[in-house]
């Protein structure tokens, strides 16, 4: 099971779904990732909860004239396929409405962010 690929997914659903929050098991790759989509805007705000005794993560959505900010969500890499990209071939999604997220070796960074330190990564996935 692709933890990652559910927290996306359970992220865009409760947008789609007209939901304020939405709460799912905690990561240390989970909270970076939720840091990177508060930096870009793509989500109000995240913390950290104690839900039955195991610690969760409760992201506020953001919604843009009573519609999610997040549409859409795309996994990239895959557990059976691993897709890397250098710093040069890191392009804008969806003509800059959109956002590409990187494991990189200075952490969870943005496309934009990844092009701007000059440094490649695994795309984890797109979000616009």
């Amino acid at each position: 099971m692709d933890v990652l690929a559910n927290m996306i997914i359970m992220i865009k659903n409760a947008g789609l779904a007209s939901h304020k929050t939405v709460i799912f098991p905690h990561s240390k790759l989970k909270e970076s990732i939720c840091a990177c989509l508060k930096k870009e805007g793509f989500i109000a705000d995240f913390s950290k909860k104690n839900r039955q005794g195991m610690p969760a993560i409760e992201v506020e959505l953001l919604f843009v004239e009573n519609k999610p900010k997040i549409s859409n969500v795309e996994r990239v890499s895959k557990q059976s396929r691993r897709v890397y990209l250098g710093a040069k071939e890191i392009h804008s999604v969806r003509n800059g409405t959109g956002m590409l997220v990187l494991s990189t070796p200075k952490g969870i960074l943005s496309g934009k962010q990844a092009r701007k330190e000059q440094v490649g990564g695994e795309v984890l996935f797109k979000i616009w």
